[in-house]
């Protein structure tokens, strides 16, 4: 067992800057983080694009940015908690100044801010088109020099600990105590016992195969407190990136930044026709949801595979220079942006809905907190703003170690009873947990993918149903690995997008079904 003050689950840009604070804060207390795959693999790692921040107060302001943000969120936003987010990240991303953090700037020393696609004005600070990799290095280098914080890579967390697995008078309804964690490198599963919890568990863009997300994406956080019966909100607001490179191998796709439409480049079909000023003014600076169904549309009037981003008629210095990492990748595939087009398609990229939280972070169950894209803050609403996520993983995991300092945690004082495997076996048909994981991916990207319809997503209950049997049979006969918790979260995680796009009555932001008129 592991005896913590906090436990952090997950290493992206929400979970080291709650750690990094709270262990400035309190030095004489211990952080325990854990991760399921290296220290720095996270979703925060891929975010190509920056953080948006009003920084140009001549040209910008907070209201442009909330205005913005509002309209991407189609009328479901949390107003005072757009406005709380905007209004703190000029200070939060002078935090990551101080912690060593560099952005790009332009001949006059000034921020060299982007544009992206939703936003009125400039205001996205950024790294060149690897903005997530730049703050995850400087964030993990603040970790390692703060002694009373504990990494545990390659560590899965299998399940938080409630009151429902403790026999003991003293413990609270409704409460987390920690976590079981499973060493993947040992197959030992032990207890983390803490004071309080934070989940920084990322997205969930695995549950679709075809994803802009890391393979880790497997929404563990979200799963796990669903399951600790933390209330989940608006699961049904998957957004996908319109632009992902297209390849025919399933898995993690090259992500293609908004910031490439920014910077001029148009979308066209295969017949050459720019098509994005057919369904919006804004043409290819129209949100996320807006481009991504009307590339559906595209491709289901063609029949075709993908769709192009044609950035031939752009500046090839200013883009080599602006996006070296997109540039190279697309080398690599043998596209040369000066004179070809890039196959793009979209891709499932970002959740607006998950885990219930309040402006301090807490969740509906005492002692467990939820920060990034595993949270449902009420920011996004039924669509995110591009280059919003950054911002309101530093300014909500501020809110909570704010939280922390102003109130006492109590500590445990009541045992914890050990993960009981007795009678499970090493599961032998590895192939029974790929199959089932082709199916539940296949079965989201056809029956609850951009546009849905009522009859496809009763069907998809149906189908999941099989599914989930199958592998809460495996779950409860076998020794637990990762691939096979990772299946379980991921079916957890199905269910709540598909039970909630079935409740859901209008369409809004990046939720469309054909049957609502």
């Amino acid at each position: 067992m592991i005896v913590t003050n906090y436990l952090v689950i997950g290493s992206g840009i929400a979970g080291l800057t709650f750690a990094v604070k709270i262990a400035e804060h309190f030095p004489n207390k211990k952080v325990v983080i854990v991760t399921k795959a290296s220290e720095e693999e996270s979703n925060t790692k891929y975010a190509q694009g920056g953080v948006a921040v009003v920084l140009n107060k001549e040209e910008d302001s907070f209201k442009k940015h909330i205005k913005d943000t509002l309209i991407a969120g189609d009328g479901l936003c949390k107003e005072d908690v757009v406005k709380m987010v905007v209004k703190e990240g000029p200070k939060r991303l002078e935090e990551l100044l101080l912690w060593g953090a560099n952005f790009d700037t332009n001949p006059n020393g000034d921020f060299n801010l982007g544009k992206e696609g939703g936003h009125s004005e400039y205001r996205v600070v950024h790294h060149k088109d690897i903005t997530g990799f730049e703050i995850e290095r400087a964030l993990l280098r603040r970790v390692h020099q703060l002694s009373n914080i504990e990494i545990l890579p390659y560590h899965f967390a299998i399940d938080l600990i409630t009151n429902h697995h403790v026999k003991d008078d003293n413990a609270a309804p409704e409460t987390c105590y920690g976590a079981y964690v499973l060493n993947q490198k040992t197959g030992h599963i032990f207890t983390v016992k803490s004071d309080s919890t934070l989940l920084a568990t990322g997205g969930i863009g695995c549950v679709y195969g075809h994803t802009t997300n890391p393979i880790i994406a497997t929404g563990d956080g979200i799963a796990m407190a669903y399951r600790a019966k933390a209330r989940i909100k608006d699961m049904e607001f998957v957004q996908f990136h319109p632009t992902a490179l297209y390849d025919t191998q399933e898995g993690s796709s090259f992500l293609i930044s908004e910031a490439v439409r920014g910077f001029g480049a148009y979308l066209r079909n295969k017949k050459g026709h720019r098509f994005m000023p057919d369904y919006d003014t804004r043409a290819e600076l129209a949100s996320r949801d807006i481009v991504s169904q009307s590339i559906d549309s595209e491709l289901k009037k063609s029949g075709d595979a993908h769709v192009y981003l044609d950035c031939t008629h752009l500046d090839a210095d200013a883009f080599i220079k602006h996006f070296p990492n997109i540039y190279n990748e697309c080398l690599k595939r043998h596209i040369d942006i000066k004179t070809d087009w890039i196959p793009v398609v979209p891709a499932s990229h970002y959740l607006c809905g998950g885990i219930k939280v309040n402006k301090k972070g807490k969740t509906t169950i005492n002692n467990l907190f939820a920060c990034g894209e595993c949270s449902r803050t009420g920011l996004h609403g039924a669509n995110r703003l591009a280059s919003n996520s950054l911002l309101e993983a530093l300014v909500y995991a501020h809110n909570i170690y704010k939280y922390h300092t102003k109130q006492n945690t109590t500590p445990v004082d009541f045992e914890i009873p050990s993960w009981n495997d007795e009678g499970t076996i090493i599961p032998e048909e590895h192939v029974l947990i790929q199959h089932n994981l082709k199916e539940l991916q296949a079965l989201m990207r056809d029956y609850v993918g951009i546009v849905r319809n009522n009859t496809r997503l009763k069907r998809a209950i149906k189908r999941l149903d099989v599914i989930y049997n199958e592998v809460e049979d495996l779950y409860r006969e076998s020794k637990l690995t990762t691939s096979l918790c990772e299946l379980r979260n991921m079916v957890n995680v199905a269910h709540l997008i598909i039970q909630q796009s079935l409740e859901r009555k209008e369409n809004r932001g990046g939720y469309f079904n054909s049957d609502i008129i």
